[in-house]
C-alpha cells in the first residue's frame, strides 16, 4: 500500500453505516462521561473535603466491573449485543438524571454518589464487555484492528475535551449542568443503535447462564495467545497505569508545577495516546503484527515510565509523559485487537470480559499499590517499579509467546 493510502483507511471504516452512526454516538457520549467524572470528582470533594472519599467512590464505581465482568460477557454471547446495549445507555442516562437532580435540588449527600457510582460500576460491568465486542459485528475482520484504534483515538481526544469543557461549566454554572449535559448525550449513542441494523445468527443454548460464564474462562484459560496478552494487560493496568495516581505529587513536590502543571503533564499523556492512536488506525494489522506491537507498547510504556520517575525537568517529563501514553494507547490498543480477531465470535463477549476485568477491573487495586509502595518508599520508586515491571512483562511476553501461534 502506498504510504499516503493508509491514511484514508480510517475514513474507508467509516464508510460502514453501522459503524459510522456507534461512533459518531460514542463520540458525543464519551464526552459528556468525561465531563460527568470531572463534576463528580469535584462535588464529592466540595461535599467532604476528603481524598478518602474521592478514593472511596473510585473503587465504587470501578470494582463491579472486576468482579462481574464475566457475566456481562456472557449475557453479551448470549443475547443481541444491540439490544443490551440499548438497555446500559438507557440506564446510565437514568443514573446521569438522577445525579443531576439530587444536585439541582441540593438533595445530594456523599452517600448518594457513592451508591450511584457502585449501581453506574454494575451497569458498567455488562457495558463494557458487549460495547468493545459489538464493534466486530459492525466492520469487516481485516478492518477491525482499525476500528479499534480510531474508538481509542476519540476516548483519548474525549479525555483532553471532556475535561476541559466539564471544568468550565462547573465553575460557570455548577456540577449539575455537566450531569444535565452528560444526561443529554446518551441520547446520540441510543439514536444511533436505533438504526443499526445487524444481521447476526446467535447459537441458541438451553444451557445456563453460569455455564456460559465458565466456558468463556475455561476458553480463555486453554487459548495460550490469548491468555498471554490479557495476562501482560493485567500486569500493565496493575503496575503501570496506576502512576496517574501519584501525579500531584510529581507536580507539586517534584517538579514544583503545581495544579497548572499537572493539568499540562495529563494533557501531554493524553496528547500521545491520541497520536498514538491515530497513527494505528491508519495501518493494517496482521494477528502477528498485533502480536509485535503488544511487546513494543509493553516495553515503551515501562521505560517511558522509569524516565519519568527520574526526570526533574518538567518539560522533559512532560515530553516522556507524551511518550508513555503513545506506548500505552499501543499495548492496550493493540491487546484488544489482539484478542478479538483470535477469538472465535461466539466466545467474543466473554473473551472481552476477561479484557476488561484485566484492563478496567484492575484500576481500583493498582491505585492501592502505588500508593502503598509511595508510603513505604516514594513516589519516584513506585512509578520506577511499576515501569520495569512493565518493560520485563513485554520482554517475557516476547519470549514465552510462540510464534507459530501468534500468527494464527
Amino acid at each position: 500500500m502506498m504510504p499516503y493510502k493508509r491514511f484514508f483507511l480510517p475514513l474507508r471504516v467509516l464508510s460502514y453505516r453501522n459503524y459510522r452512526l456507534f461512533f459518531f454516538g460514542q463520540s458525543v457520549s464519551v464526552i459528556g462521561t468525561w465531563m460527568q467524572t470531572v463534576a463528580q470528582q469535584w462535588l464529592v470533594y466540595r461535599l467532604t473535603h476528603s481524598t478518602i472519599h474521592l478514593g472511596i467512590v473510585g473503587f465504587l464505581g470501578q470494582v463491579p466491573v472486576f468482579l462481574l465482568a464475566p457475566f456481562g460477557g456472557a449475557l453479551a454471547d448470549r443475547f443481541q449485543k444491540r439490544n443490551l446495549l440499548l438497555i446500559t445507555q438507557s440506564l446510565f442516562l437514568l443514573h446521569a438524571l438522577i445525579i443531576a437532580s439530587l444536585t439541582f435540588t441540593s438533595l445530594i449527600r456523599f452517600w448518594h454518589i457513592a451508591v450511584l457510582a457502585f449501581l453506574f460500576g454494575l451497569v458498567n460491568a455488562v457495558d463494557v464487555p458487549t460495547r468493545h465486542s459489538f464493534v466486530s459485528e459492525l466492520v469487516p475482520a481485516e478492518l477491525l484492528a482499525n476500528a479499534i484504534a480510531l474508538n481509542s483515538a476519540v476516548f483519548n481526544a474525549a479525555r483532553v475535551i471532556g475535561p476541559a469543557i466539564g471544568g468550565a461549566i462547573v465553575t460557570v454554572a455548577g456540577e449539575e449542568w455537566c450531569f444535565l449535559t452528560n444526561a443529554v448525550s446518551y441520547l446520540a449513542v441510543i439514536f444511533g443503535l436505533l438504526f443499526i441494523k445487524v444481521h447476526t445468527s446467535l447459537i441458541r443454548s438451553d444451557a445456563p447462564l453460569f455455564k456460559y460464564l465458565t466456558d468463556g474462562i475455561t476458553y480463555v484459560m486453554s487459548a495460550s495467545p490469548i491468555r498471554e496478552a490479557l495476562m501482560l494487560l493485567g500486569l500493565v493496568s496493575l503496575t503501570g497505569m496506576s502512576y496517574v495516581v501519584l501525579m500531584p505529587v510529581f507536580a507539586d513536590r517534584i517538579l514544583h508545577a503545581g495544579p497548572k502543571g499537572m493539568g499540562i503533564l495529563m494533557a501531554s499523556a493524553g496528547f500521545g495516546a491520541f497520536f498514538g492512536a491515530v497513527l494505528l488506525a491508519t495501518l493494517r494489522s496482521s494477528k502477528a503484527v498485533l502480536g509485535k506491537r503488544i511487546v513494543v507498547g509493553s516495553v515503551g510504556f515501562g521505560t517511558s515510565l522509569c524516565l519519568f520517575s527520574q526526570s526533574r525537568l518538567f518539560f522533559l517529563s512532560a515530553f516522556v509523559l507524551a511518550m508513555a501514553g503513545f506506548f500505552m494507547v499501543m499495548q492496550m490498543t493493540s491487546s484488544n485487537a489482539f484478542v478479538q480477531t483470535t477469538s472465535p465470535s461466539n466466545m467474543r463477549g466473554r473473551v472481552m470480559a476477561v479484557y476488561a476485568m484485566m484492563f478496567m477491573g484492575m484500576a481500583p487495586f493498582g491505585s492501592l499499590l502505588a500508593g502503598t509502595l509511595a508510603h513505604v518508599f516514594n513516589a519516584q520508586t513506585a512509578v520506577a517499579l511499576g515501569g520495569l515491571s512493565c518493560l520485563i512483562g513485554g520482554l517475557l511476553f516476547a519470549h514465552h509467546m510462540p510464534k507459530s501461534k501468534m500468527a494464527q
